[in-house]
């Protein structure tokens, strides 16, 4: 009995090392396309040049092989990961960006050690600082759409931000 509860310790402690390397994604959502009188929902599709971007980021991540997908619920935000969702057979989740901190929580506490996050101009840099425990970036142009953010996390702790145009 002592023999298999020692074994299970190990292997949680060996899960535990192992999942706190962690390679992070982040990125705005692309281009949208402009409001019509037709959407009154403020939450407009992807452009055509939003729809092209979206592809470039799938190319893009695909080294990164995101197991974990995050978007806020907003359409063009869900279009833009879903490109690569599909690529992976992945299922899109939901995250609210007004809690931040609860999804950074999820992230580190995780097992999971590759994500794709995606949201918006004054989210994707606060996500990234959060993450990072200190704060470096500021809010995005609104004309801003290529801009990728990859944050390592090695043995728990924040390692580097490279940051990539699209």
């Amino acid at each position: 009995m002592r023999i298999a509860f020692s074994f299970l310790l190990l292997l949680a402690a060996l899960s535990a090392s192992i999942a706190q390397n962690k390679t992070i994604v982040l990125v705005r959502h692309a281009e949208k396309a402009g409001e019509t009188a037709m959407d009154k929902t403020g939450d407009p599709d992807l452009s055509p040049e939003g729809e092209a971007r979206a592809k470039r980021l799938l190319e893009i991540v695909k080294k990164y092989k995101p197991h974990e997908i995050y978007a806020t619920a907003y359409k063009r935000v869900q279009e833009t990961v879903r490109p690569t969702a599909e690529y992976r057979h992945k299922q899109i989740q939901t995250y609210d960006p007004l809690k931040q901190n609860e999804l950074v929580d999820h992230i580190m506490k995780g097992t999971t050690d590759h994500f794709l996050i995606a949201g918006h101009s004054n989210t994707i840099p606060m996500l990234v600082n959060a993450i990072m425990g200190k704060e470096v970036f500021v809010k995005m142009p609104d004309t801003e759409y290529g801009v990728i953010y990859v944050v390592k996390i090695r043995k728990g702790k924040f390692r580097r931000v490279e940051v990539y145009e699209y």
